[in-house]
């Protein structure tokens, strides 16, 4: 086991603090480190894709995770996965797409390992459909604070902990995984715009059958145009609709084209004029209807892996991801917060409205029936955080949530507002982890 001192950040690139890593290479080297870790404790962590502070841990130690990676069995006919925590979603589609089976939540990058999907419940376009992560996971294995493996199933205290838990009922060793039959690797998109934002959630209500749906929206535009957007639907493609002669290589993996990294000019341009022209290219340029483009499955949900180095944009200290979600019936608290957005003309380069379904088991997991929004923007922007803080307001006072996965900045005192399930996770870990084993810069951040 390899040990080093460093200094870590979340994928936004905010508040760096540094922690010793520990980088087991096996199930007893983990337990050994998490029952020697001193008085700061200690915090699972994937690849950093979690965009605020859930996997650092300032002063203490961090159990990087990433060399327990084996895919250990896999049932072909039923289309179940046994696999390490620190396995990435990746390397699992490269395994099961062949064999005919996909992920069942597709969250926004493919270097995601399970154990972070595990932690943050993670969640994807299609979450109206097929809700969040764990409820495709039918059972994993836990390190708890004693040093002792358990094996949790879902439908108990523990599992609903530990789903969208953030690591701090313990460190997830392996899961055992439900994936979805396809029978090719492609997915047919539909494509179009929204004038506005009464206009897209209009469409988006009206809705249809298709699983996966999101739309980008544009934050910049103002007047009339406020939350105009390209509205994207799409479903895996029937092998039937293939022609003959494509239908042999109908679950080949197709890779996603890579892009040219334009980071430089962005680095020197990031700002309102830069984002407003980007968001006006981006909706001038897709179509105004486009139905049944076929795409790879690569290049549909992992369009961000394909510029390198994505999280590098902004130069002003990284940059916040801002993630809320209200009920349905509150789509006010929405058209609110959207015209807020632009008006103040914050220079958001992306931001992504979903639906959610049905919420998951988990005490902590952020998706419920409602709308989703999520939005970056430069960390450096001034007074941010007094505006982000105002937002927090109208978001609990409408009994949505912030994304603690992808937070960095929330006040505690905001947070049992969103989460009225908080009492029981805090009086679990009180009675799993009594010392403290487990913490986090997120954790001591909001009393968790």
């Amino acid at each position: 086991m390899s040990v080093d001192t460093v200094s870590l950040t979340g994928w936004g690139r905010t508040a760096p603090t540094t922690a010793l890593r520990f980088r087991p290479r096996s199930y007893e080297e983990a337990a050994a480190t998490v029952l020697g870790c001193g008085p700061r404790g200690s915090i699972a962590r994937g690849l950093g894709r979690a965009h605020g502070d859930a996997a650092q841990n300032a002063g203490g130690s961090v159990l990087d995770m990433t060399a327990l990676d084996r895919v250990r069995a896999i049932d072909a006919a039923a289309g179940l996965v046994v696999c390490d925590a620190g396995t990435t979603l990746h390397r699992l589609r490269e395994v099961m797409l062949p064999l005919g089976w996909f992920l069942p939540v597709v969250p926004g990058g493919r270097y995601v390992t399970v154990g972070g999907a595990i932690g943050s419940d993670a969640h994807g376009d299609n979450h109206r459909a097929a809700g969040s992560f764990a409820r495709h996971v039918t059972e994993f294995t836990l390190l708890t604070a004693d040093g002792e493996v358990r094996t949790v199933h879902p439908g108990t205290p523990l599992f609903d902990a530990t789903a969208g838990g953030l690591g701090l009922t313990g460190v997830i060793l392996s899961a055992t995984l439900r994936f979805r039959p396809v029978t090719t690797s492609l997915v047919a998109v539909d494509t179009q715009r929204a004038a506005g934002l009464d206009d897209l959630l209009a469409r988006m209500t009206r809705g249809g059958h298709r699983p996966y749906e999101y739309a980008r929206i544009d934050l910049t535009a103002r007047g009339r145009a406020t939350g105009r957007a390209v509205l994207v639907t799409a479903d895996h493609v029937p092998v039937h609709a293939l022609p003959a002669s494509a239908r042999r290589t109908a679950l080949a993996l197709r890779p996603a084209p890579r892009r040219p990294s334009s980071l430089p000019f962005l680095s020197g341009l990031f700002g309102r004029l830069s984002a407003t022209a980007l968001n006006e290219i981006g909706y001038r340029t897709a179509p105004r209807s486009r139905t049944g483009q076929l795409r790879s499955l690569a290049a549909f949900f992992h369009a961000l892996d394909a510029t390198p180095h994505s999280n590098r944009v902004s130069p002003t200290g990284g940059r916040v991801h801002y993630a809320f979600l209200v009920g349905h019936g509150q789509e006010e608290t929405l058209r609110r917060i959207v015209g807020r957005i632009a008006r103040s003309r914050c220079p958001s380069f992306r931001a992504v409205l979903r639906r959610c379904g049905e919420g998951g088991p988990g005490w902590l997991s952020f998706p419920a029936p409602g709308w989703n929004l999520a939005l970056d923007l430069p960390a450096g922007l001034p007074g941010l955080a007094r505006f982000l803080d105002s937002l927090d307001e109208e978001v609990a006072a409408a009994g949505g949530r912030v994304s603690l996965t992808e937070d960095a900045r929330l006040r505690p005192d905001a947070l049992a507002a969103m989460y009225p399930r908080l009492p029981g996770f805090r009086a679990l870990r009180a009675e799993l982890d009594p010392n403290g084993a487990f913490r986090s810069d997120l954790s001591r951040r909001l009393s968790l």
